[in-house]
């Protein structure tokens, strides 16, 4: 079976996903021809030899709509024999992109692949295509639908975890991205943003807030207490499905949430041979890929069963694991990871995350697989798994190996 192997892995910078952020004016279209050609022009591939470009975008509506893979494939320049493919697994598409495209090249279809995503959060609101489960009673009630942020407040309830320590682990993430920052972690891997006439409109991270602190998020009121406890409130229909709590806790808040945001990511995929014929060196191997269904009420616990899968996929334990990126949807989704597997928090997101950085939906997933690839390659160390919680009750994880 051949091996699939990471040769390049690009992102744009996360602009604030409102009127005023940096990228609004720039068409989610635009943002992924822009890491399309990135990839492109970095390992100077021929494109009519890329089998396919496979991206997620989550709001799949507007100019987000169809099959933006094979616009931005187009708009970027490859060549028309190439085709492309919008998938959506919500939170997790980037991520699930990358991983269809190392699955299929191990399968023996096709050798070399462009994968990631985009979403542009200011111009395609989060939830402009409809949501079954939150639209269809049918569905909504058989599945015990609450919101995400109820969600988050359920886990930090059952799991026993405090405003206090959310609000902490918020601002180690907004310490360690800027610091990140700082020394040059993410040079590597951030093309900007440019305008028609190549000029920067976006080369560094937009949403970050270093200066914050515990009394600046204590001052912040739960951003989902008012719909939970509301009658009949979310909170009744998530104590529907855990009637061992007496109540739910609402902990989470713009602070300690993962930041709406615009952005676009891609990854280079191939088999080792194309690799030799082109030239190129392999950066990482692809060592395993798991996805998971989980409880659609609680929804984000998926990270947990989705690494267990992937290990047990890839003969591993978590003792193997050098370094994790785990989403930042919330505080309380990255506490529950710490928890469940005993792990020390100096190798979880070392660089920060999406609570400082942002969480553009469709690309997040690629763009954490190269945060953990460059951080692997920065300290020598050898093994990263990368994992996202993903709405209605999913989750995605991927292991690669530093080469």
């Amino acid at each position: 079976m051949p091996e699939a192997f990471i040769y390049d892995a690009v992102r744009t910078p996360r602009g604030r996903g409102r009127p005023d952020g940096a990228l609004h004016e720039v068409t989610a279209l635009a943002l992924a021809a822009g890491v399309l050609r990135a990839v492109r022009d970095r390992s100077e591939i021929d494109t009519g030899l890329v089998e396919d470009v496979i991206l997620g975008c989550v709001t799949a509506a507007g100019e987000q709509g169809g099959n933006i893979a094979r616009g931005a494939a187009l708009y970027a320049g490859y060549a028309e024999t190439c085709p492309g493919l919008h998938i959506n697994r919500f939170c997790a598409s980037g991520l699930e992109a990358v991983n269809l495209a190392a699955n299929q090249i191990k399968a023996g279809v096709g050798s070399l692949y462009v994968a990631g995503g985009v979403e542009s959060m200011s111009r395609t609101p989060m939830g402009s295509d409809g949501f079954p489960m939150a639209v269809d009673p049918y569905l909504a009630f058989a599945a015990h639908f609450v919101p995400q942020g109820i969600a988050a407040d359920l886990i930090a309830t059952r799991h026993g975890f405090t405003r206090e320590q959310c609000d902490a682990y918020a601002v180690e993430s907004q310490r360690r991205a800027a610091a990140a920052w700082e020394d040059g972690r993410f040079d590597r891997s951030v093309t900007p943003v440019r305008d028609v006439n190549g000029v920067v409109i976006l080369a560094r991270d937009e949403h970050m807030r270093p200066e914050t602190d515990l009394a600046g998020l204590a001052a912040l009121r739960p951003s989902f207490k008012e719909i939970g406890e509301t009658m009949p409130g979310f909170d009744a229909v998530a104590l529907l499905k855990y009637p061992d709590l007496e109540r739910v806790e609402h902990v989470h808040h713009a602070g300690n949430s993962s930041g709406i945001v615009d952005g676009a990511a891609a990854v280079l995929i191939g088999d080792r041979a194309t690799g030799e014929a082109l030239g190129l060196r392999p950066r990482a191997r692809i060592v395993a890929t798991a996805r998971v269904g989980s409880d659609p009420t609680i929804m984000l616990t998926g990270p947990v069963p989705a690494a267990e899968k992937a290990l047990k996929a890839a003969g591993m334990t978590i003792g193997d694991i050098d370094l994790f990126e785990v989403n930042e949807a919330f505080s309380a989704v990255v506490l529950r990871f710490l928890q469940a597997f005993d792990l020390d928090p100096a190798k979880v997101n070392v660089n920060g995350g999406a609570i400082a950085l942002g969480h553009p939906l469709g690309a997040t997933g690629a763009m954490i697989l190269g945060t953990a690839l460059d951080e692997l390659e920065r300290t020598g160390r050898r093994t990263a798994l990368v994992t996202l919680c993903v709405a209605a009750g999913m989750g995605a994880a991927t292991i690669i190996e530093r080469v």
